[in-house]
């Protein structure tokens, strides 16, 4: 037995736990319970990557290898195993903690997103530890504080950490992008790009493909800041870069995937349902966290609506309600989803049924309830389902967008209402802020506003009187405000003359007003020196006037027309030359072309040679038609000649057979 424990010791040593193992198996032969060969076998299996034969060796020997024995080992093993919550109470159960189960129990926290107490575990170990494994804690704890910012949008605090490696730049670019400032967490990816070359490039057997390996995680969070600035072209390209170096971190692709089909939306489909393949790869469930996880799901869900598998959606939209009942994108994609099979009225009713089991979320439903209702045009019920949003309907966007689809319904008296709701509420709140403190309390600027938009559109609809107390009430607050006043006394002139004259006592005088005006910046201005430049030449059309050239105006020079190249003066013009041909009395059809007349209806062969003569349209007694071109007849003045304007130049029908004979040449060349 000495000699099988001299061997297990030296295989140790050098790492050979293969045949370490094979001697303690020797040993367990001799003596089956014996503990240290036990735990010896458990940690050959675990260095050998056997974590499930390993964690059965332990459960077999509970008796003999007991949570104080081998706590750490079985922890490690269903962490490994990705038993999380098991390795959770096999740390908690452990009667001492030591620094390697406290090692433990961090990585275990921060699976389970715990990262309050991650973050706190990690700070004891640093603070209580002194070995080569601090910079590893630290990157670990800037890991943290990132997944803090970017998962439960926490305002990171300054840990102080020296940023001297390529993963806590990363980490510290990560916490940047969850508080949304994109530009600088750039530069800090650029940075750990950077140092993640200058690190690797000295190992002299690091190729160039283990550093672009190495660089994928970096360059996907480049892409993504990209993507969230607008410049999708370029993520796209670093994306799929990043594919083709076929990465075996497969949450990375998985996250990769799911972008690019973000990206792609309902377009490109083919490439998207490609992609997708990378996100259901084994192992990805292990690797994101929930959230990443979710978007991932709700993508799919889309991404089959786009490609019109509508079973494949409502499945995985029903999966996803289950899993977060009170999430609203799954409610949401089930009701698009019927807005695409036109069952419009279906989809109102889900959002209702989730807007009265969930009323925290029931806002966001409503505002999508009423968009359905006005693509259905009925605009009334959509705005009393706005109405129904207490928590918005004093917003001024909310009024304003109430107030326009009423105006659109010319239902000006349910606007009014909206408007005197939404003042009165800001009424009752001021009143509830100040406690009643004092008689006269200025309003809030949204308030005023309020009043103020209330007011002009009163007075647009010709609601004079009921305008005049709300531009009463902008006076009072603000006496020296001379546009109100202006639109009080306007008002008033249309009600109370008399009230509109006392009024106006208040309006300053001319002399009081002082305008600020640069009067030379104005004449040198683009527009006051062309309106300069056309006044001196009216001055000076005024003093050629008073010269005694009289009143008379300056003749514009009119372009003389266009005549027809055989233009023939003595010729009285066609005076039905601006009716279309057809219309034109004269107008006896289209001739017929040469190659009709000489078909003949008879046998093959058979010739026509007498129709020209028999054709009784071609006879003397027949009016003349218009003259045919190249012909050398002289014109008479008579109501049936047509004018030169339609009449064509001599030789035309040469030219065109010139045309037609290039033509065929040309086509003899071709191809």
């Amino acid at each position: 037995a000495a000699g099988l424990w001299s061997e297990v010791n030296r295989c140790g040593q050098n790492g050979d736990f293969a045949r370490a193992l094979k001697s303690v198996n020797k040993i367990l032969q001799i003596n089956k319970d014996d503990v240290t060969a036990l735990q010896c076998k458990v940690v050959c299996l675990i260095q050998n990557g056997n974590f499930k034969e390993a964690l059965g060796v332990i459960n077999t020997h509970a008796k003999v290898l007991t949570s104080d024995v081998i706590a750490f080992e079985k922890a490690y093993c269903e962490y490994r195993l990705n038993r999380i919550e098991s390795a959770l109470k096999t740390i908690q159960s452990a009667s001492q903690q030591t620094d390697k189960l406290k090692e433990l129990y961090g990585q275990v926290l921060y699976r389970l997103e715990r990262y309050d107490d991650c973050l706190a575990a990690y700070r004891d170990l640093i603070r209580n530890s002194q070995d080569e494994y601090e910079e590893e804690r630290k990157t670990n704890l800037s890991a943290v504080v990132a997944a803090q910012s970017t998962w439960e949008k926490v305002v990171p605090e300054d840990l102080g950490l020296r940023e001297a490696t390529y993963e806590l730049c990363y980490n510290s670019a990560c916490a940047l992008i969850g508080q949304g400032k994109l530009n600088e967490a750039m530069k800090k990816l650029q940075k750990a790009e950077e140092l993640c070359r200058q690190s690797l490039s000295e190992d002299s057997d690091v190729t160039e493909e283990d550093i672009e390996a190495e660089l994928a995680i970096i360059h996907g969070q480049m892409a993504y800041i990209m993507q969230l600035q607008g410049r999708t072209e370029d993520a796209l390209q670093l994306y799929n870069q990043i594919i083709k170096l076929k990465p075996t971190d497969v949450g990375l692709l998985a996250v990769i995937a799911n972008n690019i089909i973000t990206i792609n939306k309902d377009q490109n489909v083919f490439d998207s349902k490609k992609k997708v393949k990378l996100t259901n790869a084994e192992g990805v469930e292990h690797k994101l966290s929930k959230k990443q996880l979710q978007a991932i799901e709700f993508n799919k869900a889309l991404l089959a609506m786009y490609t019109n598998q509508a079973d494949q959606c409502r499945k995985l939209s029903a999966s996803l309600q289950s899993q977060s009942p009170e999430h609203l994108l799954p409610v949401l994609i089930q009701a698009a989803q019927l807005c695409r099979e036109k069952q419009h009225a279906k989809a109102v009713g889900l959002l209702q049924d989730f807007a009265d089991q969930h009323p925290a979320n029931a806002a966001e439903i409503k505002l999508t309830m009423a968009q359905l209702k006005i693509a259905q045009g009925s605009v009334t019920k959509a705005c009393m389902i706005l109405r129904s949003i207490e928590e918005l309907q004093h917003k001024p966007g909310m009024v304003s967008a109430l107030v326009t689809m009423y105006s659109h319904e010319e239902d000006i008296d349910s606007a009014i209402e909206v408007f005197t709701q939404a003042i009165q509420w800001y009424q009752q709140y001021q009143a509830r802020t100040n406690h009643g403190c004092c008689v006269f309390q200025p309003k809030s600027p949204v308030h005023l506003s309020l009043i103020r938009e209330a007011a002009n559109f009163k007075l647009k609809h010709g609601r004079k009187k009921e305008a005049i107390s709300d531009l009463e009430e902008l006076w009072k607050q603000n006496p020296k405000d001379v546009h109100t006043l202006a639109q009080l006394i306007s008002a008033y002139s249309l009600v109370d003359p008399e009230k509109a004259k006392v009024l106006s006592k208040h309006l300053p005088s001319s002399d009081t007003m002082s305008l600020k005006v640069d009067v030379d910046a104005l004449e040198n201005s683009h527009g006051a020196t062309y309106v300069r430049k056309k006044a001196g030449k009216l001055t000076g059309d005024n003093q050629q006037k008073e010269q005694g050239q009289g009143e008379v105006k300056k003749k514009k020079k009119k372009k003389k027309g266009k005549l027809p190249k055989n233009y023939d003066p003595k010729v009285t013009p066609d005076p039905e030359r601006w009716l279309p041909m057809r219309e034109r009395s004269y107008y006896r059809g289209r001739k017929k072309g040469k190659k009709k007349d000489q078909v003949g209806k008879g046998t093959q062969g058979s010739t026509t040679t007498g129709s020209s003569e028999l054709d009784a349209s071609r006879t003397a007694s027949s009016p003349p038609t218009s003259p045919r071109p190249g012909s050398g007849a002289a014109v008479s003045a008579t109501s049936n000649v047509i004018p030169p304007r339609h009449q064509k130049p001599a030789g035309a029908p040469a030219t065109k057979k010139k045309q037609q004979q290039k033509k065929k040449k040309g086509a003899k060349g071709g191809w």
